[in-house]
C-alpha cells in the first residue's frame, strides 16, 4: 500500500487575464520524493512552483498538503531557493541564517535575546555546517563565491526546517566543477533532513541525475493564431528506478522529454 501523497494538485488552472499559463494540471508528490521539473521557457515551471510556495493562487483547482487545502501564504513547511542567490548583503552568513529564526521566533521585531538568541545561533552554525560554511560564518556576502552564495541560500531555506525544498534552476548559473559539488550537497541534505524535493531545471542530465521522478510540462495543444489560449500541463512523468541505474536513464525516456526542451 502506497503513502498518502504529501502534495496534491487537482485540475490546476494558472491564468493571468486571457493568457493561460497552466491548464489541468493533476499531479501527487509522494514524501521522500526528488521530483525534477523540465520543459521549454514559457511553460509554466515557475508558476507551478509559485503556487506550491503559496507566492500566487491558482485560478482554479485544488492544492493540498497532507490532505487539507494549501494556505495561500508561504509557509514555513516550504523552504525555496532561487538561482539568483536570495541573501542579505549587509549580514554576515551567521547572520543571514539567525535572521530566519528571528523572523518565525519573534514576527513583529524580528530580535531575538538572551537564550533564545544563543539558540539561535547555535542552530545556524550547526546549519552553516552542514552545508559546508564553517569557515565562513563571518564573512559577508560579497566574499563569497558564487557556490558559497548558494549553499548560504540553502542554509536559509532549510534553517525552518520545511518538509518540501523547492528550488528554481538553483544551480544554472555556476560552473560545472561546482555545480557537481551542488549535486552531491544537496543529495546529501535530501537524506539526512527527509526532505521532499521539487526542482525546476533546463538540465536533462541533471534532472535525471539528481530526480526520482522527472515531469515535462509543455502544452498538448497549440493554435499559432492564439498561443496565449492554451496552458501547459505534464505531456511526460517518468519514474525512476535509482538503484539500479541511478545515471544512465534510458536513452528513449531522455529523448523524448528532449523535445520539450528544444524551444527552451
Amino acid at each position: 500500500m502506497s503513502a498518502a501523497p504529501i502534495l496534491s494538485l487537482q485540475n490546476v488552472w494558472v491564468e493571468y487575464g486571457d493568457k493561460i499559463v497552466l491548464e489541468k494540471v493533476d499531479l501527487d508528490i509522494q514524501p521522500g520524493s526528488f521530483v525534477s521539473i523540465v520543459g521549454p521557457s514559457g511553460a509554466g515551471k515557475s508558476s507551478l512552483l509559485r503556487v506550491i510556495l503559496g507566492q500566487e493562487r491558482p485560478t482554479r483547482g485544488v492544492i493540498e498538503l497532507d490532505g487539507q487545502p494549501l494556505a495561500p501564504e508561504c509557509g514555513p513547511d516550504r523552504g525555496v531557493v532561487f538561482q539568483r542567490y536570495s541573501v542579505f548583503p549587509h549580514l554576515s552568513a551567521l547572520g543571514n541564517v539567525v535572521f530566519g529564526l528571528e523572523c518565525e521566533q519573534a514576527p513583529l521585531t524580528a530580535r531575538l535575546f538572551g537564550s533564545a538568541r544563543k539558540a539561535a545561533r547555535e542552530q545556524a552554525e550547526a546549519m552553516l555546517v552542514a552545508v559546508g560554511l564553517a569557515d565562513s560564518m563571518h564573512q559577508y556576502p560579497a566574499q563569497l563565491s558564487g557556490g558559497m552564495q548558494q549553499r548560504l541560500a540553502i542554509a536559509q531555506a532549510l534553517i525552518k526546517r520545511p518538509r518540501i525544498l523547492l528550488l528554481d534552476e538553483p544551480f544554472g548559473a555556476l560552473d560545472p566543477g561546482i555545480r557537481a559539488d551542488m549535486h552531491a550537497l544537496i543529495q546529501q541534505l535530501w537524506s539526512d533532513y527527509a526532505l521532499t524535493i521539487i526542482m525546476v531545471t533546463h538540465d536533462i542530465r541533471e534532472a535525471f541525475t539528481l530526480g526520482t521522478r522527472v515531469l515535462a510540462l509543455d502544452k498538448r495543444r497549440h493554435d499559432p493564431h492564439a498561443p496565449h489560449r492554451f496552458g501547459a500541463t505534464a505531456v511526460y512523468d517518468l519514474t525512476l528506478n535509482k538503484k539500479s541505474n541511478p545515471e544512465e536513464p534510458e536513452k528513449p525516456a531522455v529523448l523524448e522529454i528532449a523535445k520539450t526542451q528544444e524551444n527552451a
